[in-house]
């Protein structure tokens, strides 16, 4: 493999990159043994029977590795009371400690379960937002502070034989870091490197890591960057995957699947967390969903191998130039294709589902935020007044017959396309798989400008075989845009989401691809399906529709109701499209954490909250009883609030 700084083993095979054994009490992570999945609780963990009893309901979940918060030393003594308690009860799963800004509380930890997680960010700074020019002396000077703080609790790790993942996090670089390197993937990668060598250099090798951020892009693009240090280095840590605050519902599944499928995909992982502001039960069902699909991934259909360098930069996001047809490529959003072509008939009202209603009364469209851009309506006859937005695909021959109504298009099937001496003359659609994708049939296409490809695939192994042909057009040159269109049959509801999310999601995530066709049946509503196709491009941010929430998951530290907190803040801002909103339930999730929000609700004590405009608070000790009031004002006053539509 050409590409440079190689952070998997193949980008066309599935092959997972073995790293060391891990030995978690008895459970043991990484080399060959399966994808673990954990969560971690929310209650008081002072309230030891609350922690007991959450704890027992994610173990039967399927949870391998609870997690605890411990912020003081209070909390980490009472780790062994829930221990004790948990396997008076028959269970022996075991616990990480996770600490935040108290090296006392990680020593003590370390003494009393399996395992501690560590934050470089906050373990031995205090994050000011403050920009220092560092000398190399003055950097070394730190890193020797930092040395003189943190080995003591390696040297009791290893003592005790407790394992520890080094997690940094997006939001919560320290300013050292951020002076030095910025807010990059480069700078959490270097932040955990700095812990990973204090650690070596004890002997102590017990280790996983972690690179989670709320931004999937930069979350993909640090784990890459991690793992082509190790290959460079000759380390092999497991990796902890995970999405910070991806939210709840439909969003948070499918923003967790982008970014932990992505690298599942190229065969990077061995525990996953899905973040969800949700009870962490519910976690469970969703990280076992995107594990146990790559226990059969192995023997796929093969793909063919790369063997020139790489035309992308798999560690910068940058979207693949492609020529401008109608409203495709150039610098248009990726445009949405809803499949109706096996539906029983195609009437207007048929169309609300995919964000089109037609209000009789006043002979008009009404579009929502989610309102397709195209519909595929195979061999279907319309034969109704369609939206001025809209644009229809109809198989070849049945555009022939259509050919003088206005934004309708014709699909051809590869070869079928250059045989045909009756085309479109603004837009042909072209579908291709790998076999069709030869150079001569690439040098043709080349010379077409009215032309846009739809890069279908039925491999098990779906993602990496739409890339090699994404992949394949960039390294001849060709920029005829490009749909990426994803086949599925029989699945659930929340296999559809994960699934569609992992195979399209990675590669808008490398900059890849036009529009997004998701093709299905017997899986799940046709607005489920729209809404699916819109939330894989919002959490790729590649079309923002809606609004974001940066919410995390409820723990011990939550100083207020983060679930319906969430819930109020949706129900009065849902409709502010593009706005980015911050909900976190402490400082320790606070300003850093949500990293790049708009706005910022954070608890800073018991009924207290802090608002803030970007990083910056601007209201402090808020009641939470008048906070979601405040916020809205606070939106208002900056400008970026509308009134929502009746």
């Amino acid at each position: 493999m050409n590409f440079h700084k190689k952070y998997c083993n193949s980008l066309t095979e599935y092959s997972r990159f073995i790293t060391r054994e891990v030995s978690i009490g008895d459970l043991k992570l990484g080399a060959h043994h399966p994808i673990r999945v954990q969560s971690m609780t929310t209650t008081d963990t002072m309230d030891t029977a609350a922690t007991v009893a959450q704890s027992i309901r994610m173990i039967n979940a399927g949870c391998e590795l609870v997690r605890i918060t411990a912020p003081s030393m209070n909390e980490a003594r009472n780790l062994e009371e829930i221990k004790k308690e948990l396997k008076k009860l028959g269970y022996n799963t075991p616990l990480c400690a996770d600490i935040h800004f108290t090296p006392n509380a990680a020593e003590l930890a370390a003494r009393l379960v399996e395992k501690v997680r560590v934050n470089p960010g906050n373990y031995a700074d205090k994050k000011k937002f403050e920009t220092i020019d560092y000398s190399d002396s003055a950097y070394e000077a730190e890193l020797e502070r930092i040395r003189n703080r943190f080995t003591p609790l390696v040297k009791i790790c290893k003592e005790y034989g407790t394992a520890m993942r080094i997690g940094t996090n997006h939001g919560s670089l320290s300013d050292r870091i951020m002076s030095r390197y910025g807010d990059t993937p480069l700078g959490m990668v270097e932040s955990a490197l700095e812990f990973l060598r204090i650690c070596e250099d004890h002997n102590y090798f017990n280790l996983v890591i972690s690179m989670k951020a709320s931004n999937t892009q930069v979350m993909v693009q640090a784990y890459r960057l991690l793992v082509a240090k190790m290959i460079e280095t000759g380390r092999n840590y497991p990796l902890h995957l995970g999405v910070t605050e991806a939210g709840d519902g439909e969003d948070g599944r499918i923003k967790s699947a982008v970014g932990i499928g992505t690298l599942l995909e190229d065969g990077l992982g061995d525990t996953i967390r899905v973040s969800l502001t949700e009870e962490p039960e519910f976690e469970i069902p969703v990280a076992k969903m995107l594990a146990e699909r790559y226990s059969k991934r192995q023997g796929h259909v093969a793909i063919k191998e790369m063997d020139v360098e790489l035309p992308y930069d798999p560690y910068d996001h940058k979207r693949f130039e492609t020529r401008e047809v109608i409203n495709l490529g150039g610098h248009h959003v990726p445009r949405v294709v809803a499949d109706y072509s096996m539906k029983e008939s195609i009437t207007a009202a048929s169309l609300s589902g995919v964000g089109y209603n037609y209000s009789v009364p006043m002979d008009k469209w009404n579009l929502s935020d989610m309102a397709v851009d195209y519909i595929y309506a195979g061999d279907h006859h319309i034969d109704f007044e369609i939206p001025g937005t809209l644009g229809f695909i109809v198989n070849s021959e049945t555009w022939k017959k259509n050919a003088n109504k206005p934004r309708f298009y014709p699909l051809f099937c590869g070869e079928e396309f250059f045989r045909s001496h009756h085309r479109s003359s603004e837009l042909n659609f072209v579908a291709v798989t790998t076999e069709v994708l030869t150079t001569d049939f690439i040098n043709r296409v080349k010379q077409e400008t009215a032309l846009c490809l739809v890069l279908d695939s039925f491999n098990a192994h779906t993602m990496p075989d739409l890339r090699r042909m994404a992949l394949e057009l960039q390294q001849h040159n060709c920029k005829a845009p490009v749909i990426i269109k994803c086949n599925y049959k029989a699945l659930s509801e929340s296999q559809f989401q994960l699934y569609s999310s992992t195979d399209i999601g990675g590669l808008f995530i490398d900059g890849m691809g036009d529009g997004i066709w998701i093709k299905q049946k017997d899986c799940v509503s046709t607005r489920v399906c729209n809404s699916t196709a819109f939330g894989i491009l919002q959490a790729t941010r590649m079309r923002i529709s809606k609004t974001e929430y940066i919410s995390c998951p409820s723990c011990g530290r939550t100083l207020f109701d983060l679930q319906e907190t969430t819930q109020k803040i949706r129900e009065r801002t849902d409709h502010l499209k593009g706005i980015k909103i911050g909900i976190m339930g402490c400082i320790v999730n606070g300003p850093g954490e949500m990293a790049d929000a708009d706005y910022g609700y954070v608890g800073t004590g018991p009924d207290k909250i802090s608002l803030y405009k970007g990083r910056e608070v601007v209201k402090k000790n808020v009641t939470s009883e008048t906070a979601v009031d405040e916020l809205i004002d606070l939106i208002k006053q900056h400008g970026d609030w509308t009134e929502k539509m009746s």
